[in-house]
């Protein structure tokens, strides 16, 4: 004799179906996870001082292995500058401007000249693709990779400072305000570099832009402006490593006129602070092409 299978009363499915969720699951309705299916939620994005230091590393560590040559060539470049310019300046204040300007040179040619080259052929091969698929800020992007390329000409410019100061007979007393002018000058000329990297529609007007704005502050940064034609003196004016070389130049006088040094060093922090931000916007414009 087969038994009858059990069959639930309408009075016993009201029960079972008013239980709460949450005396089944042990948590409050509110948490309970969504249905499998639904939207996703999105991962929060990444706050940008954390993303600012993975990407200043990273950068950082890519210019040790694959710049040091460049670096090298950099202040090898500045030394000869102040040997060959010691044969035609007896000291005074030509030699403080070759020295001063051959010192900031090396932040030139690293900050301005390869940063631009660097975003224009990141922007060439596509590789604006990858940051921009990552959780991470466009200033953090700029501003690390500047903030790299600018830290990796301290050693260069301190050499090139005291190499030039020993072969000039300048006073070495001073040569701490390298400490403020290295990261505000290489702010200003890596916005710069930045700019003009994201800018250029080709790489190689990148990689040209980069190259004019190394020749000017080298011509223009050496050379004492006192011995300048009148028009390109007002050039001068209106590049940003001028401050930078001028601020240094004035700290080899026995009493320096730090209110002077400070003006120039905050007219190359607030050239930082456009350029960079022009250099931001300009990614943001570049990435989502």
């Amino acid at each position: 004799m087969s038994a009858r299978p059990y069959v639930r009363s309408e009075q016993e499915q009201r029960q079972v179906s008013i239980v709460p969720v949450e005396a089944v699951s042990g948590r409050p309705a509110d948490t309970v996870e969504p249905v499998v299916g639904g939207p996703a939620p999105l991962a929060p994005r990444a706050r940008l001082l954390p993303s600012l230091a993975a990407v200043y590393r990273a950068q950082l560590s890519r210019a040790r292995v694959a710049r040091i040559p460049l670096l090298f060539v950099a202040t090898f470049q500045s030394v000869g500058i102040m040997v060959l310019m010691r044969g035609v300046v007896d000291g005074g204040d030509e030699a403080r401007a070759v020295v001063a300007g051959s010192s900031v040179l090396v932040v030139a040619f690293v900050a301005l000249n390869l940063l631009a080259q660097y975003f224009g052929q990141l922007r060439a091969s596509g590789g604006l693709d990858h940051y921009a698929t990552l959780p991470v800020p466009p200033a953090a992007v700029v501003l690390g990779a500047a903030g790299a390329y600018a830290s990796f000409t301290v050693p260069g410019t301190a050499v090139t400072a005291v190499t030039g100061s020993v072969l000039f007979d300048l006073p070495l007393t001073h040569l701490w305000v390298l400490v403020a002018v290295i990261p505000l000058s290489g702010a200003a000329l890596a916005g710069l570099g930045a700019a003009l990297g994201l800018l250029a529609p080709r790489q190689e007007l990148a990689t040209l832009l980069g190259q004019l704005g190394m020749s000017a502050a080298l011509l223009l940064g050496v050379l004492p402006a006192d011995r300048l034609p009148e028009p390109v003196v007002y050039a001068r004016d209106l590049l940003p490593s001028t401050y930078g070389v001028e601020a240094l130049a004035r700290t080899f006088d026995a009493h320096p006129d730090w209110a002077a040094v400070g003006l120039d060093l905050a007219v190359c922090a607030a050239v930082g602070v456009v350029s960079l931000a022009v250099a931001t916007r300009a990614y943001r414009r570049a990435a989502v092409r």
